[in-house]
């Protein structure tokens, strides 16, 4: 039993300075970029010895690919939530954008770190940070397969239309984490109305596909 106890106990420990050493990046983050921090910092910043880092991340670029994951995790639950109803896709444009707008606020040197490290020096946390993009927006197109007009689209259409609301979602975060506070109602009513906007587009979307494949078979015929 006491064995157990000194187990848990030990397993505990090494997950908070884990933590801490997560949450030194980011706190060193907020003012750098990723390539421009070293390890010595994030240790002497968590008040651990720079040798105590290698029991949690092999080097820099693994402690930063998990700063990726962590800041992805709790925005792509939120928004799946504030999607929920296929009905009123309205409500889903009005739910996600006030979603974003509070994980952005929660959460704002996660943000910080993606928008900044999306384009950054180091390429491993920039593909991993593209490939979390990706995935949100897959996530995102198979739930939109519900919604009236989308779920007859086909998966690369979809896949499309995901990654231009992921992109103005992202876009909307970057922007509300380096403007000023007083131009924040102004950043989230411009997003909502370039949903809007996009929304309108879907119900036509079928309609000119049909047409660019009759005017595809015109061509064709016409060449022969």
């Amino acid at each position: 039993m006491s064995s157990r106890r000194t187990s848990r106990s030990r397993e505990e420990g090494k997950e908070l300075t884990r933590q801490a050493l997560l949450r030194a990046a980011l706190k060193l983050l907020s003012q750098n970029s990723y390539d421009s921090i070293s390890l010595r910092e994030v240790t002497k910043e968590a008040g651990i010895s720079p040798t105590a880092f290698y029991r949690h991340f092999d080097d820099m670029e693994e402690l930063g690919l998990e700063l990726v994951d962590e800041s992805f995790g709790s925005l792509r639950e939120m928004l799946r939530e504030a999607r929920s109803d296929p009905a009123l896709i309205t409500n889903a444009i009005d739910k996600s954008v006030e979603t974003v707008v509070l994980s952005t606020e929660r959460n704002k040197l996660h943000f910080r770190f993606i928008a900044r490290e999306r384009y950054g020096g180091v390429k491993r946390i920039r593909k991993a940070i593209r490939r979390q993009l990706q995935l949100f927006a897959d996530e995102l197109s198979i739930d939109l397969a519900v919604f009236p007009f989308v779920k007859d689209w086909s998966v690369d259409d979809r896949r499309m239309l995901a990654s231009l609301i992921a992109e103005t979602m992202v876009h909307m975060a970057a922007e509300l984490l380096e403007t000023d506070p007083s131009e924040r109602d102004e950043i989230v009513e411009r997003a909502r109305q370039q949903l809007v906007l996009v929304n309108l587009g879907v119900p036509m979307w079928s309609q000119f596909e049909d047409r660019r494949e009759i005017d595809e078979r015109a061509r064709e015929e016409l060449e022969q």
